[in-house]
């Protein structure tokens, strides 16, 4: 009988220095991912469609982040290409017939390969349901697109990737009742997912959900996309200040863009000139690393590219970024 004691002691002793062992591992990865910083020449891609490709959430991100890191020069390239899924799905007469929809997969590796970022934002969804109702195929082709892009950036060696949720659709006529509860299901999953698989997650989509639910309850002619799909600057502030919010949780930033640019003169200035960049460096790097989707401007060859990037970033400096 005192063995039989014994031995439960010695068992919840065990079970007890697994838990704990368990609770360090978790605390471990969680530490990992809050310390985890960028850093000078560090290269953060952005992988999505043709509201990544529009930049500006991706240049008031890197504005707010120089502005609250001076002394890093980390090197944000926005590598979106409108029309894109990872799905690999297109709608009948996509373009009026002149293309279907191009893929992530058909670049992927040349844009990995060209670039080896070590960092890697990725937002797609938006046209992966193409714009049709709810279809279980069609969502099993999403899901495995998202998946696989995952096992293809870790075996890159890519260091962190951060999912972002779609933005909202907001159809002319039917507003949050059409495509959108599509959308709502395909975020619903990725936040699901991502969170089962520990992987990190930045939620878009909901948050501007309800300012634009909001918005409409004011004002039933409200919106934050003129054709329902891409965001105007208000639709691109929200989305740039969920990634602020969840990089930098203790940056004070305004509720508006224009509140952040009037109350930081500085910061307006660096915009300007991080704006200015990334439209010249997404098309330069789109030719670079190539793609199938017609119709684009031709970036400038690469050398050429880095210096003026490089002449650019001495203006950035010259204001104390």
């Amino acid at each position: 009988m005192l063995n039989l004691s014994f031995r439960r002691k010695e068992l919840r002793f065990f079970v007890l220095l697994l838990c704990l062992g368990l609770l360090s591992m978790q605390v471990k990865g969680q530490s990992h991912v809050k310390d985890f910083s960028l850093s000078d020449g560090q290269k953060v891609l952005f992988l999505g469609n043709s509201i990544t490709y529009a930049g500006q959430y991706v240049a008031m991100t890197e504005s707010l982040f120089l502005s609250s890191h001076p002394k890093r020069k980390p090197q944000f390239i926005n590598s979106g290409l409108p029309s894109e899924t990872v799905s690999g799905l297109s709608e009948p007469n996509h373009a009026d017939g002149k293309f279907p929809r191009p893929c992530l997969f058909d670049r992927l590796d040349n844009v990995l390969d060209k670039i080896k970022p070590e960092v890697v934002f990725v937002c797609y969804g938006m046209n992966d349901g193409i714009y049709l109702p709810f279809d279980a195929i069609r969502f099993e082709a999403y899901k495995n697109g998202i998946i696989r892009l995952h096992k293809r950036l870790v075996d890159q060696g890519v260091k962190r990737i951060l999912w972002m949720t779609p933005p909202v659709h907001d159809d002319p006529q039917l507003r949050l009742n059409g495509y959108n509860k599509v959308l709502d299901r395909y975020a619903e999953w990725l936040i699901g997912y991502t969170k089962m698989q520990s992987w990190e997650i930045i939620d878009l989509h909901f948050p501007m959900r309800r300012y634009l639910e909001a918005g409409i309850e004011k004002d039933a002619q409200f919106k934050l996309a003129a054709d329902g799909v891409h965001p105007g600057e208000l639709g691109h502030w929200l989305m740039a200040k969920e990634i602020v919010q969840h990089l930098m949780p203790d940056f004070p930033i305004e509720s508006t863009w224009d509140d952040n640019l009037r109350n930081q003169p500085k910061l307006r200035q660096l915009y300007t000139l991080v704006l200015k960049r990334q439209t010249m460096m997404k098309d330069a790097w789109l030719t670079y690393t190539g793609h199938k989707r017609p119709g684009l401007s031709k970036g400038i060859p690469i050398e050429d590219a880095s210096k003026a990037y490089a002449a650019i970033q001495d203006e950035i400096q010259a204001l104390g970024f």
